[in-house]
C-alpha cells in the first residue's frame, strides 16, 4: 500500500513538473483577451474611441476607412498591421498595390497612435489600434458595437507579395470568395454579412466600367444604369479623378441592411454583389438579411470578430511599433 501511495505521489509530482512549463508559457502569452491593456494602459480603448469620434466629426469618410482596414489587414495572412507599413527601398507596401486602390486616411491612424503613445509610450500595438478603430468606426456608421479582444502585436514585414492569394477580388466567382473566407473560419452567412459593408461608402468608376462599357451588363437594373452612366461617363476613367457611385444611394452613410434589398433589386454595383444575390448558396442569407437588420447585425458581429482574430501575433512574437508606418529599428 505504502509503495502504491508513493508511486501515485511520484506520478503527481511528475505531472506537476511537466505541466508547469506550458503554464509559464501561457502566462507570457495569454493570446487575445478582453481588455488586454487594463493594467498597462487602462485609458487605451477610451482614447481610441475619442479620437475616432473626433475624426468622424471632421471627416465622415474616415469611418469607411477604419472598417475597410480590418478586411485589408486581417484577411491577408495575419491581423498584424502589415497594411500600415510604408514601402521601403526593398519592399513594396500593401497600401501601394492595385488591390488597395481607394484605401486612404492612413495619416489619421497615425494621429490616433500618437494620442495613445502620449498616454502610454510603447505599449499599444498598431494592430490593436487598427482593429479597435474599425470597431468604433462601425458604431459611428450606425452599426452594432462589437466587443473585441486585444493583445495583438505588430508584424515587421509587408505582405504585398501574397495579397493575391488571400484577398478575394470583386470580379472573382462566388466560389473563390467563399473558399477564401472559409480558410479563415468564416462560413457562408458570415461572408454574406461581411459584404454588407458595401452598404456604406462608394465604389470608384474604375471598378465598375466593365459592367457599363462597351455594353451594359443586362443583369443591372435599368433604373440604376442611368445613374451609373451619369456618374461614370468614361469607358476608361482617369484613376486620379475621383469618380464614383455611392454603394447605397438610400442611406450611403449608414451601415444597414438596405444593401441586401438593393442587390435583390439588381442594384449591386460590383459583380460580387450581383452574384451574392443570385447564387443558390448565398441568396437565402441575402433574403434573410434583407428582412431582418438584427440578423444582419448578429452575423456581421460574428464575422468581424473572426476576421479580427485571424492568426494574430501575440506574446513575444512581433513587436509594438513606435510608428505605425515603419518597423522598429533593431540596434
Amino acid at each position: 500500500m505504502g509503495a502504491k501511495a508513493l508511486f501515485f505521489f511520484a506520478l503527481l509530482s511528475f505531472s506537476a513538473v511537466s505541466v508547469r512549463p506550458a503554464f509559464a508559457e501561457n502566462e507570457e502569452d495569454p493570446g487575445l483577451v478582453m481588455n488586454f491593456y487594463k493594467d498597462t494602459c487602462p485609458q487605451a480603448e477610451d482614447i481610441i474611441k475619442e479620437q475616432v469620434k473626433l475624426l468622424y466629426k471632421r471627416h465622415k469618410n474616415t469611418a469607411f476607412s477604419w472598417l475597410r482596414n480590418i478586411f485589408h489587414d486581417c484577411a491577408v495572412q495575419s491581423c498584424d498591421a502589415s497594411l500600415l507599413l510604408d514601402s521601403t527601398r526593398r519592399t513594396l507596401s500593401e497600401k501601394e498595390t492595385d488591390r488597395s486602390f481607394g484605401l486612404r486616411n492612413f495619416r489619421y491612424l497615425d494621429e490616433i497612435k500618437e494620442a495613445v503613445e502620449r498616454e502610454c509610450p510603447g505599449v499599444v500595438s498598431c494592430a490593436d489600434i487598427l482593429v479597435l478603430s474599425g470597431r468604433d468606426g462601425i458604431v459611428a456608421l450606425g452599426g452594432p458595437y462589437i466587443p473585441l479582444k486585444t493583445g495583438r502585436r505588430d508584424g515587421r514585414k509587408s505582405r504585398a507579395d501574397v495579397i493575391e492569394e488571400y484577398l478575394p477580388d470583386h470580379n472573382e466567382s462566388i466560389s473563390v470568395v467563399l473558399d477564401r473566407f472559409a480558410s479563415m473560419g468564416i462560413d457562408t452567412p458570415g461572408l454574406v454579412a461581411l459584404l454588407g459593408a458595401h452598404s456604406v461608402g462608394r465604389t470608384h468608376c474604375v471598378k465598375l466600367v466593365h459592367r457599363l462599357y462597351p455594353e451594359v451588363d443586362p443583369a443591372l437594373n435599368p433604373d440604376h444604369v442611368e445613374h451609373m452612366l451619369y456618374k461614370c461617363p468614361d469607358a476608361i476613367p482617369d484613376p486620379k479623378a475621383v469618380q464614383y457611385v455611392r454603394n447605397d444611394r438610400g442611406t450611403p452613410m449608414i451601415l444597414d441592411n438596405n444593401y441586401y434589398r438593393n442587390i435583390l433589386d439588381n442594384k449591386g454595383l460590383l459583380l460580387v454583389d450581383h452574384q451574392l444575390a443570385t447564387d443558390k448558396r448565398t441568396k437565402p442569407y441575402v433574403k434573410k438579411m434583407a428582412k431582418s437588420q438584427d440578423y444582419f447585425f448578429k452575423e456581421f458581429s460574428r464575422a468581424i470578430t473572426l476576421l479580427s482574430e485571424n492568426n494574430p501575433l501575440t506574446g513575444t512574437r512581433g513587436e509594438i511599433r513606435k510608428q505605425c508606418t515603419v518597423a522598429n529599428k533593431h540596434h
